[in-house]
């Protein structure tokens, strides 16, 4: 952190419609996780950057709340069409910032981010108002009205995904946002700057600004002119927001932390519920918070399904995030490398069998220096030891066989997490059985990660409050007025 150095690339803020550094002049290391290199600078932004943007907002919201809503659409239309014809870019972006291989940044990361802004832009055409009749005496309406200057601080998993995901709902009912990226992915969310910049985005609409989470995050939360806050993160994190923004009032959206149990019952479709278990498990290197980090297997085919299981994971190839055959990258930092390691100790210590992996990669050539961490399956654990109850966000599962469905949900729902689930069998009425006693805000049923984006997204318990996607996150940006007419 300091002045920055010569020949070194400098990320810039994105503030009232302009390109411009941190006004301290400050700087923060952006590290290239597959190679444990310093490869670019963000702005060590603070709370004047802040208060800069929130006036650039506040400036914009009138003009933009009154846009007309095909205008408002095709604006947010030129956005998307933006990302896709820069794609490369913001590929090659999301891969070095966070260590994923490319063609999952390809496949999911930035296609999602394009569909967002074009989902969120149609919907504007068919978001609609409730009516209700008082028959002989009047009618009573909901106007659905934008809140104003709207906060939306994203993670460093699904950098692009993520952030689209929260800001774009945002902007599309007429609220003008200012946003942090997580800093230590902070990328693709400089080159979505430049984008709505070349889109032709209202100066102060959109305002991105760059910098740690105890500063310029914190500065978001507590400023009283902004009205809501949508965050994704850890769920301690998350506690500090609501403690800070619940006395002031503002709308929360907080998308949290999980501990994701797999259900395999013996009559599932086996061969492709391996395979679709072992993406499941370590898709961006188990890095996901949807990802599913404790495989519950009926005992009748516990054995069978771990040596198949096993099998395709000791297939799976560790490697540098720019090569095609790589499955896994890298961790996302230097920190939750040491993190992840250390939970595998932790298992082995409460006395848990590493059945694979384990262990820390290293590799040679231009990723010498970078974090990779072998995909892990441990088995023999307790459902309530520390490895089975904490989330660790890494390529780490744990195996254990159940008998019977009660004990299967006892020990599903005995963590403090509630966010996804997923159950594998050929029994529906099994299926819809457990999927009502489940204790998260989502479960898949012989699938995983498969969304209609219309559906509601969020969790229970410590994985949230509030939900996002479709409707639900449009109508978290807007303030609900009744209008009643007497006849």
């Amino acid at each position: 952190m300091g002045y920055l150095p010569r020949n070194m690339e400098q990320l810039q803020n994105y503030i009232g419609g302009r390109l411009q550094p941190a006004l301290s002049a400050q700087w923060l290391d952006n590290y290239e996780p597959a190679t444990g290199q310093v490869y670019s600078h963000i702005p060590d932004s603070d709370a004047s950057d802040v208060e800069l943007a929130v006036t650039a907002a506040r400036a914009a919201f009138p003009a933009w709340s009154a846009t007309p809503l095909e205008e408002r659409m095709m604006t947010l239309l030129r956005i998307a069409d933006g990302i896709e014809r820069r794609m490369d870019e913001f590929v090659i972006a999301e891969s070095r910032d966070n260590g994923k291989p490319r063609k999952l940044a390809r496949a999911v990361d930035i296609p999602r981010a394009v569909s967002n802004f074009r989902f969120f832009a149609s919907g504007l055409q068919h978001f609609a108002s409730e009516s209700h009749q008082m028959p002989g005496v009047g009618v009573n309406y909901t106007l659905r009205q934008p809140i104003g200057v709207v906060g939306c601080i994203s993670p460093w998993n699904l950098p692009i995904y993520l952030f689209t995901w929260k800001i774009v709902p945002a902007l599309a009912t007429g609220n003008c946002v200012v946003a942090k990226p997580s800093e230590v992915t902070p990328y693709t969310a400089y080159l979505l700057s430049q984008v709505c910049i070349e889109a032709g985005l209202p100066a102060g609409v959109l305002n991105i600004v760059h910098g740690l989470g105890g500063k310029t995050g914190q500065a978001i939360i507590e400023h009283p002119e902004i009205k809501a806050i949508s965050f994704t993160g850890g769920t301690e994190t998350g506690k500090r927001i609501a403690a800070t923004a619940a006395p002031m009032f503002k709308k929360l959206s907080l998308e949290l932390g999980g501990k994701n149990p797999t259900v395999v019952f013996a009559d599932c479709d086996f061969e492709e519920t391996v395979k679709q278990v072992v993406t499941s498990s370590f898709s961006n290197q188990g890095e996901i918070c949807l990802c599913g980090s404790r495989i519950f297997i009926e005992r009748s085919i516990y054995e069978k399904f771990k040596s198949a299981f096993v099998g395709k994971v000791k297939a799976l190839r560790v490697g540098d995030p720019d090569e095609d055959a790589s499955n896994l990258g890298a961790i996302v930092s230097r920190p939750h490398k040491e993190k992840i390691l250390s939970y595998i100790k932790l298992a082995k210590e409460e006395g848990g069998t590493i059945v694979t992996g384990g262990n820390e990669v290293k590799l040679t050539g231009r990723c010498a220096g970078g974090y990779f961490i072998e995909p892990t399956v441990i088995e023999g654990l307790d459902y309530m030891c520390r490895t089975n109850q904490e989330e660790i966000f890494g390529p780490v599962v744990t195996l254990m066989p159940f008998d019977s469905e009660t004990e299967v949900l006892t020990m599903a729902n005995s963590v403090k997490y509630g966010l996804a689930s997923s159950i594998w069998t050929t029994d529906l009425k099994r299926a819809h059985r457990i999927a009502e006693k489940i204790e998260a805000g989502i479960v898949w049923i012989n699938c995983w990660l498969l969304r209609d984006l219309r559906t509601p997204f969020g969790g229970v318990k410590a994985s949230g409050v509030g939900r996002e996607g479709g409707w639900e996150a449009m109508r978290f940006f807007t303030e609900a007025k009744n209008v009643c007419v007497r006849y």
